[in-house]
């Protein structure tokens, strides 16, 4: 697996959301082992020194699954505010546990309910850091 890029701040607040929704038994531990597993592998960069090409929390990514040809775009968000209504996915979710720390243009296989995919990075519409909003 290859290191992600993290900030210090949404490594702290995705831990805090796992713990929260282990304590409160809405999600397993076996359904965060993924993410646990990036998590640990994280490289932690303060905000401020994200490049704007990674994937960070409440960004807005456009999305090539390359074994279906499709393209779609979505904003990776805290559990409470997933809503698929409006695109906004959890972290919690397979594809966003796949892309949290990634890079514009990378390529990453993931396993998800349907099976392992690939999918390509094509763009990162909008990142909260890029904009200059380090406390989102």
């Amino acid at each position: 697996m290859i290191p992600i890029l993290l900030t210090k701040l949404d490594h702290t607040r995705i831990n805090k959301s796992i713990k929260t929704a282990l304590n409160e038994k809405t999600i397993t531990q076996k359904e965060v082992e993924g993410l646990l597993q990036e998590l640990n592998s994280a490289q932690l960069v303060e905000s401020y020194e994200i490049p704007p090409d990674i994937v960070t929390m409440n960004s807005i990514v456009r999305l090539k699954f390359l074994n279906r040809d499709r393209e779609v775009e979505f904003q990776i968000v805290y559990p409470e505010d997933a809503d698929p209504s409006k695109n906004k996915i959890s972290i919690f979710s397979p594809v966003a546990t796949a892309l949290i720390g990634y890079k514009e243009g990378d390529q990453i296989e993931w396993l998800v309910p349907a099976g392992l995919t690939k999918m390509e990075i094509v763009k990162i519409m909008y990142q909260p850091e890029k904009a200059g909003e380090y406390q989102f």
